[in-house]
């Protein structure tokens, strides 16, 4: 189901929010890697729960930390772009954001894009959808916000997520602290619960 907070799914219907029909299943999502220290640390955790993810790279991090993104690939995780340099659409004309968009398909092979921020025109997914499956979330944690108490993120998550989430993370520096915090709780809670963690399907282009 869509959140109710998500009118703009309503708007936006060529955007996937959320996965109908998947009973005990969630979609740990990544944004902002690879990220040295962070993404590698993130990468362990979810192997040690046999927990898949999509992790939704900017070009220019891939670019500079190409053996990470490798090791996303080979542990069979997900990826997808997330722009070159972290581009709001809203603020950017069409042609340079599409083209912002392209310049980091060049290192990320992927049929997935998350706009950053999920902030994006229309035109700008109309120059897009034909060659990506635009990813957006139902359930932000907001673990970059460092003056979030930690515990009232891992309750936020708790709050907003049932089968079929799509699930923000960040493997950033800024998000580093309410990451470490929340992440393990979330694979162990939704794990006792019975719950499986799917990498969202992508396509090399």
């Amino acid at each position: 189901m869509i959140k109710k907070e998500h009118v703009a799914a309503k708007i936006f219907r060529d955007l996937t929010w959320h996965f109908t029909g998947k009973d005990n299943e969630l979609y740990l999502t990544f944004d902002d890697g690879p990220t040295p220290g962070i993404t590698p640390w993130v990468l362990a955790l979810l192997k040690e729960y046999d927990a898949k993810a999509t992790f939704f790279c900017i070009g220019k991090n891939v670019k500079k930390y190409p053996e990470i993104y490798s090791q996303i690939l080979n542990e069979g995780h997900s990826v997808g772009n997330h722009s070159y340099s972290h581009m709001k659409g809203w603020f950017t004309s069409n042609k340079r954001y599409v083209h912002n968009v392209k310049k980091a398909a060049l290192f990320i092979d992927s049929n997935l894009f998350r706009p950053p921020y999920g902030k994006i025109r229309p035109k700008q997914v109309a120059g897009l959808k034909q060659d990506f499956k635009i990813i957006i979330w139902d359930v932000l944690t907001k673990d970059y916000n460092i003056k979030l108490d930690k515990e009232k993120c891992f309750k936020n998550i708790l709050n907003r997520t049932d089968s079929g989430s799509i699930i923000v993370f960040h493997d950033t520096q800024k998000a580093e602290k309410n990451l470490k915090h929340v992440l393990p709780k979330v694979l162990k809670h939704y794990s006792d619960e019975g719950f499986v963690f799917n990498p969202i399907e992508f396509k090399q282009r």
